[in-house]
């Protein structure tokens, strides 16, 4: 009897699992981009949503510049982190110290067809002190030192137009740096819309830094304008 079992049932079994193995793998479905995948070539990509470009700024804290830009239509999303260096996968602990060749930065991905980038730099250079150089506001050192990476011909061309520009309407030299666009990392999460997880600590660090009075003291009404 248990060999008869052994003989027929065993095979039975195995076919039913085969069987079985066939109907519960879930087919796979054709890959989906993420919208938080950030294109590093510079180009234009294709989402589900539609067409993107990026703006990659440093404006020192990295903390202070996301604000600004999320309440900008068509601005899709901005990622906190580090550009410009030379460590692989740097964290806050190692840019910091300035050590890494990092900036603090900010990279935005927008609609082109929604706000243009002419924009966002202008937003850009209002809510900066270009004329400062080493740092920004409170924060000292090349880590927090004012720069536009540029992703391809047409933003450096545009780059450098209002940086002269800029220059001939402060009557001052312009600090901030033009920088072709390197590989950006995204900084560690709880960085990542912090004036939104911790309000009051971010707004008490914003006003011991001076930022809003020094901004309005460079661009008057303009200060944090597009």
């Amino acid at each position: 009897m248990t060999q008869s079992i052994f003989r027929f049932g065993v095979p039975f079994l195995v076919v039913l699992f085969a069987l079985w193995m066939f109907t519960a793998v879930p087919k796979e479905s054709p890959a989906t981009p993420s919208p938080g995948t950030l294109d590093q070539t510079g180009d234009s990509a294709e989402t589900p949503a539609g067409t993107y470009q990026l703006a990659t700024f440093a404006g020192g804290c990295f903390w202070c510049m996301e604000p600004a830009f999320d309440k900008v239509e068509g601005v899709l999303e901005t990622t906190a982190g580090y550009t410009g260096g030379r460590t692989k996968n740097p964290t806050y602990e190692q840019v910091k110290t300035g050590r890494t060749g990092h900036i603090e930065s900010m990279q935005i991905r927008f609609d082109p067809d929604r706000v243009s980038y002419e924009s966002l730099v202008s937003l850009f250079w209002h809510n900066v002190d270009p004329t400062q150089a080493n740092g920004q506001f409170c924060d000292k050192g090349n880590q927090y030192r004012t720069a536009i990476f540029t992703h391809d011909e047409t933003q450096e061309k545009v780059a450098q137009a209002t940086r002269t520009r800029v220059g001939e309407e402060l009557g001052k030299q312009i600090e901030t740096q033009i920088i072709k666009a390197e590989k950006f990392y995204p900084a560690e999460e709880y960085h990542q819309n912090y004036y939104k997880k911790n309000p009051t600590k971010y707004k008490f660090y914003r006003w011991k830094c001076g930022r809003d009075a020094r901004l309005d003291a460079v661009w008057g009404k303009m200060a944090r304008q597009l």
